[in-house]
């Protein structure tokens, strides 16, 4: 279960990043709120997840799925570029955050 929750909050910490961005400095009051929801859970989510899962191990997976999926939705949406080095690097923390699982 720990593991699900982890996953969880690493795809939370992907939407408070992306609202923080959207929300210009705390100006525009929907980005701000979905930042505030999706950090407070994302965090509650960590801080549960790492009762069971190693806090080195935890935090390394959650910051990678965070850093993954918020790139991607910079790339896909966001007007960055998605040249195959960016890609294939992105790629290397995915296989890096399931290293981290397997090896656990």
């Amino acid at each position: 279960m720990a593991w699900i929750v982890l996953v969880v909050s690493g795809v939370l910490e992907a939407v408070w990043a992306t609202a923080l961005g959207k929300s210009e400095g705390f100006s525009r009051p929907l980005p701000t709120v979905v930042f505030g929801t999706g950090l407070v859970l994302s965090m509650a989510g960590l801080a549960y997840a790492l009762r069971t899962v190693p806090v080195g191990t935890g935090y390394a997976v959650w910051v990678g799925i965070g850093a993954v999926l918020t790139a991607g939705y910079a790339i896909a949406f966001g007007g960055e570029s998605a040249t195959p080095l960016r890609l294939l690097l992105l790629a290397g923390i995915v296989g890096c955050v399931a290293g981290l699982k397997l090896a656990h």
